[in-house]
């Protein structure tokens, strides 16, 4: 007994009270996959440690004294395989035990074998090294982060395990391929302890490496060297957007050929002729088209049609009637240009200024004759 440890000195407690060695939980129940449990859905449990028992099980947990975190060893003593969970609920019809598909997977366990279920006690752990078992795990920007939420749904964890986890509607699957401290039983629990996790090479890495140099595209090798053959992105280039562009010629004398499908004289109601008329008849002429080479069946322009999920934004931007073009350069246009004439006479060019005048004398008056008050001339 440990006297700096309360657990080991609650355990050789109960064992002194009882007379003897301490009583373990262990029953045998048969096994369902968690979706075959009815009530509420419980999606998130699938990608868990955590198992669903009968309620008689948490009634003979409780006067067995078990301390908690409440672990347990599942046992398929037909192929001799084992590992370690805790529960979640105590919603289980009697006789049956609820299990995550990948404990099942684990155990090599089918829909109502029987398993053994005991109790057990396992030390924090301190260290995990885990093994993806593919390559896209290694697209999770952040993924001991989301490991660490992960890890929440979990109690214990054992070497050999390969359980799963859900993240952005994804399913990973991970290998334990090794924990720390191992005292035997090869598992640790995950709940209230800081685990250092670290990771080794994931399944079909290499291959993984090998399919993306090869589907690596070649314009790399072509920028580096300066050479650059085709300009257009593969959207141009797959949607052929030369012989839909609307500056294309062909286009243009589509719909030049569209306009003139009407083209003739008429005659009006009254009783003049139209100009454009040129016999009697009102029967419109007939003119001959050019043989214009119709682009995916037609004239004029042509509709875009992309594959579904398929956006394209490549026309050019022409800017509605009566809005200014901000790439033209706005020129400013002069409404008062032309010439002017002064008050004497004189002809004004047009962005030039009047001479100034020369200040009169205020006793010279207007420059006439006049008269004062004396009736004498100035």
């Amino acid at each position: 007994m440990d006297s700096g440890d309360p657990m080991s000195m609650y355990q050789a407690a109960m064992q002194h009270r009882m007379g003897g060695a301490m009583r373990r939980f262990d029953e045998y129940y048969r096994c369902y996959p968690i979706a075959m449990l009815s009530g509420p859905d419980r999606a998130s449990a699938n990608h868990g440690g955590k198992v669903f028992l009968p309620a008689s099980a948490l009634e003979k947990l409780t006067r067995l004294h078990i301390s908690y975190p409440m672990l347990f060893e599942l046992i398929n003593g037909a192929v001799e395989k084992m590992t370690h969970a805790g529960v979640l609920e105590f919603t289980a019809e009697e006789g049956k035990i609820y299990l995550p598909p990948w404990i099942m997977n684990t155990l090599l366990l089918e829909t109502g074998d029987m398993i053994q279920v005991k109790s057990t006690d396992l030390s924090p752990g301190s260290f995990i090294k885990l093994q993806p078992q593919s390559p896209t795990f290694l697209e999770i920007s952040d993924p001991k982060a989301v490991l660490e939420h992960a890890f929440r749904n979990f109690s214990a964890l054992t070497v050999d395990d390969i359980f799963s986890f859900e993240y952005n509607d994804e399913i990973y699957e991970i290998k334990v391929l090794e924990v720390k401290p191992d005292l035997g039983s090869r598992a640790i629990c995950t709940m209230e302890t800081d685990l250092e996790v670290d990771f080794a090479e994931p399944l079909g890495y290499q291959e993984y490496l090998k399919e993306q140099q090869k589907s690596k595209p070649q314009m790399d090798k072509k920028l580096a060297g300066g050479q650059v053959h085709n300009t257009q992105g593969t959207m141009a280039q797959a949607i052929n957007y030369d012989a839909i562009a609307p500056k294309n010629d062909q286009v243009a004398k589509g719909e030049k050929a569209m306009a003139s499908h009407f083209a003739g004289g008429g005659q009006r109601l009254g009783n003049r002729k139209s100009s454009a008329q040129s016999s009697g008849t009102a029967t419109p002429l007939q003119t001959t088209t050019p043989n214009i080479q119709k682009i995916n069946g037609g004239n004029g322009p042509q509709p875009l049609r992309l594959p579904p999920n398929k956006l394209f934004f490549g026309y050019e931007y022409i800017p509605p009637p009566g809005q200014r073009d901000p790439n033209q350069e706005q020129t400013v246009k002069s409404h008062f240009s032309g010439r002017g004439q002064t008050t004497r006479g004189k002809v004004i060019e047009a962005g030039s200024e009047p001479a100034a005048q020369p200040a009169q004398d205020p006793d010279e008056g207007s420059g006439g004759g006049g008269r004062t008050l004396r009736d004498s001339k100035r």
